[in-house]
């Protein structure tokens, strides 16, 4: 059942090595991920995982957890402590790390989902540059119960370990599809999704936007926030309030007020 692997200089330790950097993931349709609760949430929405590292005890439990399936389809390797710090992410080391198969059926799970919807409520992120920030607003649209996630001009990738930790497992729940802000943009006009920018300079008070009404929330990017595209018909720029020096809180702390506030909406409503 286990294959045990000795020396960091293995052909499979360095592989999983390589898989920390974006493009090899993107280049190889493979990933990482690390932690107990993310691999099994990973698990249970249906990612194909490929190849199973860590200490023998851990990995029984999980092999044992998700029954014969996982042994049949799975390669399982048992590593030492110290060659696992060296595949862990950071300094997280809770003696399993998997390689999966990135999911190739997102954007068409997203489409039928949202279809599914009478009045959906969406998260559009374009070019967010820190994957933690990214994690944190999927955790906080899963929270809220928000119907999908539009990643628009991502600069980091979905699939980055830090992404993945930061929304404990949720990246892997929540339908999600990556494209460009002018393919975006067109999506939403097409499934006729009004657009809530946040802006620094947005003319109306979150409060009093409608978010009962089918909406995409728009957040941008940490350093230059959103780009001019986000201006035109079927937008309403919507802002938060900032009584002190600073002009703006955190993407992932907007993310999660916003979603909130959407959620306080349609339950009054109800």
């Amino acid at each position: 059942m286990f294959t045990e692997i000795t020396s960091s200089s293995n052909p499979k330790i360095k592989e999983v090595i390589k898989l920390r950097d974006g493009k090899y993931r993107r280049s190889s349709g493979r990933f990482l991920i690390d932690g107990i609760r993310e691999i099994e949430r990973a698990f249970c929405c249906g990612v194909k995982i490929l190849e199973v590292f860590g200490n023998q005890k851990i990995m029984n439990g999980f092999a044992k957890k998700f029954g014969k399936e996982v042994l049949r389809t799975n390669v399982f390797y048992s590593i030492s402590d110290t060659l696992l710090e060296k595949i862990s992410f950071g300094n997280r080391n809770e003696g399993i790390v998997v390689v999966a198969e990135i999911p190739k059926e997102t954007a068409k799970l997203f489409e039928t989902t949202i279809r599914s919807v009478s009045v959906p409520l969406l998260a559009v992120l374009e070019g967010i540059e820190k994957p933690g920030n990214s994690g944190a607003i999927f955790r906080s649209a899963d929270g809220a119960g928000l119907d999908g996630i539009i990643v628009a001009d991502s600069i980091t990738g979905l699939y980055n370990p830090n992404t993945i930790r930061s929304s404990l497992g949720t990246i892997f729940q929540i339908p999600h599809a990556a494209m460009d802000s002018v393919s975006a943009i067109q999506w939403l006009q097409q499934h006729k999704i009004h657009c809530a920018v946040s802006r620094c300079d947005g003319v109306v008070p979150y409060t009093d936007y409608d978010f009962c009404q089918p909406t995409a929330i728009v957040l941008g990017n940490e350093a230059e926030g959103l780009s001019d595209i986000w201006r035109g018909n079927n937008m309403t720029t919507i802002s938060l309030p900032m009584y002190g020096i600073a002009d703006s809180l955190n993407v992932s702390n907007t993310a999660a007020i916003l979603f909130y506030e959407a959620l306080r909406q349609r339950r009054k409503r109800e």
